[in-house]
């Protein structure tokens, strides 16, 4: 079954390489999807593909890079869409 989670990390998550990592573990677990950097310091993304590996991914994000301080995840469960062709690295949203 797949799932998408659209995912908030807050905590030291800029400036870390969180966001290259990310996409790493995503794609290294069939993953397709966006990451990006927010304007108030957070992380948001959004992944798509076996719930199982979503999950992984979840747990992955929860820790991050060795050089990030994960504070808090949130996680939103929605409907999947399989919009997505793989998984990038999306600008920074000012």
């Amino acid at each position: 079954m797949n799932a998408r989670a659209h995912i908030h990390v807050s905590g030291w998550v800029q400036g870390v390489s969180y966001r290259g990592y990310a996409r790493r573990s995503a794609r290294g677990l069939g993953l397709t999807g966006w990451v990006r950097n927010l304007y108030d310091g957070r992380v948001e993304a959004v992944a798509e593909g076996p719930r199982p590996a979503v999950e992984a991914f979840i747990a992955w994000a929860r820790e991050g890079p060795a050089s990030a301080r994960v504070e808090d995840v949130q996680v939103v469960w929605e409907d999947y869409r399989g919009e997505f062709s793989d998984f990038r690295i999306t600008g920074l949203d000012f």
